[in-house]
């Protein structure tokens, strides 16, 4: 489902079952009696209705084609001035699979339609309806591209990108943080066994269900050792347990830690900061020099900071008899405000803009919270910027 190629699909397979039941329809009894009755509805030759058709599938293969280069001109150009890893974001919006599906779809129904006609003497035997309805579709698409063009210009505005990925992270920090106490440090345990990386890949997580099954039957306890988007390699350790155990079931337990190629916000809302951070960074870097941007991206983290601040992620996952089966290493808020608010910092301390936005946002952000210690010595190290600034 996460394909481009999903969703037009499905509509194309749309487009194709209507064809055959137009085409089918007009050859029918009752076709033939509507065309009979209504003289508008009826082509004179096969003549026409083949020119009808084929321009209209001339000109939809034109605008499809026009229309997704213009996408990737725009795409490439955006991903340049922010980060390539919004991409897959914007490639993989649902509206522009839909227009790709429908455009798609359009031109294999007058593909099939063109086939069927023939070089006959009765006019009523001409797929007229369906000709007719091929112009509705093809008047439907060109408004379709009047929106799509309004859409590709809104969608890869710096502004609308950054507050997408803003709502994606909070969408899945909020699932992710759901405590309003911090939850108890559990102590470090004796590694008996090791949970090795089959591959080499970004961790991800793990399926609960079954490794929750496996320490019930075998009365052991994991520990996490990787935060989820921590890069790991093949043969590194993940996990290990409190007891020692078969190799087949170590094997079985290492089957079920996800480690991939690639990053999802929905599985690891800290990718959604380190996003924010990269794009920040790319604004401020001398080839593109935009802090406008880059200062759009600092609120944004802010916001994040704040949520994350004020509520916990669980660090255990417990049976059914409130018995710690999987402990989970979570990055800690300081780790998360230090990793993506310090480089932006690094790259922009020597603007006033950013200087004085990341003042402002430090202020009101420590007297929300001040007891978030670690931004008391980012906001001394800007106030003593500004005031070198000023002499």
């Amino acid at each position: 489902m996460n394909s481009i190629a999903f969703y037009p699909a499905i509509i194309v397979l749309a487009f194709l079952a209507l064809s055959i039941f137009s085409i089918s329809f007009d050859f029918s009894e009752m076709g033939m009696q509507i065309k009979s009755h209504l003289q508008v509805l009826r082509l004179r030759d096969a003549t026409t209705a083949r020119s009808i058709i084929s321009s209209i599938t001339s000109g939809i293969i034109t605008l499809t084609v026009f229309s997704f280069s213009m996408v990737m001109i725009v795409l490439n150009q955006t991903a340049s001035q922010l980060s390539n890893r919004i991409l897959d974001r914007l490639i993989g919006s649902r509206f522009q699979q839909l227009v790709l599906g429908i455009y798609v779809g359009t031109i294999i129904y007058s593909l099939l339609l063109l086939s069927t006609i023939r070089d006959i003497d009765k006019g009523v035997q001409i797929p007229a309806l369906s000709t007719y309805l091929l112009i509705a579709l093809t008047i439907f698409d060109i408004f379709i591209f009047i929106y799509f063009l309004h859409f590709i210009t809104q969608s890869v505005k710096y502004e609308v990108i950054i507050q997408r990925v803003l709502e994606e992270t909070m969408t899945s920090l909020k699932h992710a943080c759901t405590l309003e106490q911090a939850p108890p440090e559990i102590p470090s345990f004796e590694s008996y066994c090791l949970i090795i990386a089959a591959k080499s890949g970004i961790y991800q997580g793990f399926d609960n269900a079954v490794l929750m099954r496996i320490c019930h039957e075998n009365d052991c306890v994991l520990q996490l050792m990787q935060s989820p988007g921590s890069y790991v390699l093949v043969g590194g350790p993940v996990m290990k347990v409190n007891k020692k155990l078969a190799s087949d079931i170590l094997k079985a337990i290492g089957k079920e830690v996800y480690i991939e190629g690639s990053e999802s916000i929905k599985e690891n809302f800290f990718f959604g900061f380190r996003q924010l951070t990269e794009i920040a960074l790319k604004a401020l870097s001398p080839g593109i020099n935009d802090p406008g941007t880059a200062i759009e991206s600092m609120r944004a983290l802010f916001q994040l900071y704040t949520y994350r601040l004020h509520f916990y992620p669980e660090n255990t996952i417990k049976d059914k008899e409130s018995q710690v089966v999987i402990i989970v290493k979570e990055l800690t808020f300081d780790q998360i405000f230090t990793e993506t608010i310090y480089p932006i910092w690094d790259y922009g301390k020597e603007d006033r803009l950013m200087q004085n936005e990341l003042h402002h946002l430090l202020e009101i952000f420590l007297t929300i919270a001040p007891e978030a210690k670690i931004a008391w010595p980012l906001l001394k190290k800007v106030k003593l910027k500004l005031n070198d600034s000023a002499h």
